[in-house]
């Protein structure tokens, strides 16, 4: 299956808190959209390894996504090596995506900044002819996505550029409530981490809203780019 876009995420939900309105928004214009999380949160406070499964498909239903996978790496110990650039090089090859998103660059969980490193490593490598993979017994063909983007995530880090996300947030809020085990529930009696409050589950709306503020629209979500944004003309960016 080709993919216009794959995203990736340390963690199941990674994704969802991170770009899940711009997914859901290129879905409905008839972008064909796919996620990859590199591990399964195994070491979540909340729930386990088997409900975060379950929640990431529902997630994946609610935005309509056209695959998702996990490579089950190990959640808090996964390295940027061989083994695991070869791992992602794998799921680049075969889903072929022009674009790829992923985590940001640094943040506040460890996961984040190297799952970042690594997929981002990965790409370059996946377009090397000498590096072999075979997936399903089949040899795979060189593949290098055109661009690696980079969502937003703790750290109130300064965009790069913005996404419209106004008519998607609904969809972004839909999504990440499919991780109930993780985000704020009243009526959880297990323990309290700094994603489970009230507070931080608010703070998508309004972070969404501000972002929106500053590019004079509803709701937005933003990204970092590795290399300068090329346009044919100055005009396309009216």
């Amino acid at each position: 299956m080709k993919l216009d876009i794959l995203a990736f995420g340390a963690h199941p939900d990674d994704v969802e808190l991170g770009c899940a309105g711009t997914l859901a928004k290129e879905i409905a214009n008839g972008k064909k959209v796919g996620i990859v999380d590199l591990t399964q949160g195994e070491l979540g406070t909340r729930g386990s390894a088997e409900l975060r499964m379950v929640e990431a498909a529902n997630a994946a239903k609610v935005m309509g996504v056209s695959a998702r996978e996990n490579l089950k790496m190990a959640d808090g110990f996964f390295v940027n090596d061989k083994e695991h650039q070869l791992e992602v090089i794998k799921m680049l090859r075969k889903y072929k995506p022009e674009m790829v998103i992923c985590n940001a660059v640094r943040d506040r969980h460890i996961d984040h900044g190297k799952g970042s490193n690594l997929v981002s490593d990965a790409c370059f490598l996946s377009g090397l002819r000498k590096i072999e993979t075979v997936l399903n017994g089949e040899k795979q063909e060189a593949w290098r996505p055109k661009v690696v983007y980079h969502y937003l995530q703790w750290r109130d880090d300064k965009p790069d550029f913005i996404v419209d996300i106004t008519g998607y947030m609904d969809t972004k809020i839909e999504a990440i409530k499919a991780y109930k085990s993780q985000f704020y529930d009243p009526n959880s009696d297990e323990p309290e981490t700094p994603i489970t409050s009230k507070t931080f589950f608010d703070s998508l709306t309004y972070r969404a809203e501000d972002l929106g503020r500053i590019a004079n629209v509803k709701y937005a979500e933003g990204f970092t780019t590795e290399r300068y944004i090329t346009v044919d003309k100055i005009s396309d960016l009216i």
